[in-house]
């Protein structure tokens, strides 16, 4: 026998009339007409290669054949079964749930987001919940997130895909992280001396491009780009060690104030926005809806 998805409905048919063991009620309280009750039994019949309900001797009701009374409770149960997974309301507890959250992105930006969920996992003493951060590829972000690999994007906000839902974080201005001790000193800062520098960007192609060059470039100039590396985190070492220089966001800076100046740029450069985005199918996900509360609540 081979009941397919249209069949299916058929079934809850069937569970009423083995209850009413009469066409007539059993289509009122399904809310169809007797006829077509009449039609569902016959193809029910069909179905099972069986009669299934047979009129009663008196005329008075149906009785079950044997093959349907073995199914009446099997039938029951499966769809009773069927009817609290329809309608519970699914959700996550964080202290007895055996979840893992994966999360991408460069390293600035999984630090600021990866900490504020570590902080709630340590809090909460969940053993069952872990946290992986994994590179972020741009290109195959949606595709990865549709199909479950990963949970959340955490990137400056311009680089988000449109399909995704997002929020933003934090948002801060962009600063030159130079040496302590720097052979320019820490005055205020040309844009004849900026360009003249040599400047080491992030870039995980490999570029030696950024979003400065393209702001450089309207206002018909350029400045030397002697090193490129794919995280943030490399950037404080280099420039800490070496007269090179590099733009970044000032929170970031900020970690590293210890060994590095922060300047004030001589250009408007515009705002670092850090948002963290996720796809839509992840909307109602209990889990999922309390990994963006966490960081929302220890970063906004």
């Amino acid at each position: 026998m081979d009941i397919r998805g249209p069949d299916l409905p058929l079934l809850v048919s069937l569970d009423m009339l083995l209850e009413e063991k009469n066409v007539t009620r059993a289509a009122n309280r399904l809310h169809l007409s007797q006829p077509a009750m009449s039609a569902q039994l016959a193809r029910l019949r069909d179905l099972f290669g069986d009669p299934l309900l047979m009129t009663a001797e008196n005329g008075r009701g149906m009785i079950p054949t044997p093959r349907a009374s073995d199914l009446q409770q099997p039938l029951r149960s499966a769809l009773e079964a069927l009817g609290q997974a329809i309608s519970a309301v699914p959700s996550f507890d964080p202290k007895n749930s055996k979840h893992t959250f994966r999360i991408a992105g460069n390293d600035n930006c999984t630090t600021t987001v990866m900490m504020a969920v570590i902080r709630q996992l340590d809090s909460n003493g969940g053993r069952g919940l872990r946290l992986a951060v994994v590179p972020h590829d741009l290109d195959r972000i949606v595709a990865q997130m549709e199909r479950g690999e990963i949970d959340l994007l955490a990137c400056a906000s311009r680089f988000v895909p449109e399909s995704l839902r997002t929020r933003q974080m934090t948002s801060g201005a962009h600063k030159l992280g130079q040496r302590k001790g720097h052979p320019r000193g820490i005055g205020e800062l040309t844009l004849e001396q900026y360009c003249a520098m040599r400047h080491v960007i992030v870039s995980n192609e490999g570029g030696f491009s950024g979003f400065m060059d393209e702001l450089l470039k309207t206002h018909g100039l350029q400045r030397e780009v002697v090193a490129s590396v794919p995280q943030y985190s490399l950037v404080p070492t280099i420039i800490a060690s070496t007269d090179f220089v590099c733009t970044m966001p000032e929170d970031f800076l900020k970690a590293h104030a210890d060994r590095l100046d922060i300047i004030d740029l001589p250009i408007e450069a515009g705002k670092f926005d850090l948002s963290i985005a996720w796809h839509p199918r992840s909307d109602n996900d209990p889990a999922h809806r309390w990994l963006r509360d966490q960081i929302g609540i220890n970063i906004g």
